[in-house]
């Protein structure tokens, strides 16, 4: 995990941004429950645990600072509510989420599927992608 930090400072440092107390305790959390999609609020309450005086306002700030900086994706599930993930290290674009319908769980798809897709989207409609999520709603294999 320290490694995972310095990484991020680094990122942070590289766009003239520094890696505050508030802003590593943001990212402790979003490390430490790597597979909770969590909300804002979520963060916030864990953050909190730890540092008592944070307010709200700068755990948003932050989360949407790391958004800008590629650091975190905000992601919505169609329930209304925005969730951060982290981005995997090194990844040229955003990973898939299965959606259960039943159970409300998210499971990730690490690789990507869509480079054949991407190809026939940029030659057809000449348009330069940058990016591409996509989010699958169905029954996963625990309710099935």
């Amino acid at each position: 995990m320290e490694q995972r930090i310095e990484r991020i400072k680094k990122q942070l440092h590289s766009q003239s941004y520094k890696l505050t107390p508030q802003r590593e305790a943001t990212v402790r959390v979003l490390l430490e429950n790597e597979d909770d999609h969590l909300s804002a609020e979520d963060v916030y309450m864990l953050v909190k645990e730890k540092y008592p005086e944070i307010g709200l306002a700068t755990v948003y700030r932050t989360l949407e600072l790391l958004t800008e900086l590629k650091i975190v994706d905000k992601i919505n599930f169609g329930d209304g509510v925005s969730r951060y993930d982290l981005r995997q290290e090194g990844a040229d674009h955003f990973h898939h989420h299965l959606v259960c319908i039943e159970c409300g769980s998210v499971d990730e798809i690490q690789e990507d599927l869509l480079e054949e897709v991407e190809k026939v989207v940029e030659k057809r409609w000449n348009f330069a992608i940058k990016d591409h999520r996509l989010t699958f709603h169905g029954i996963c294999h625990r309710c099935k």
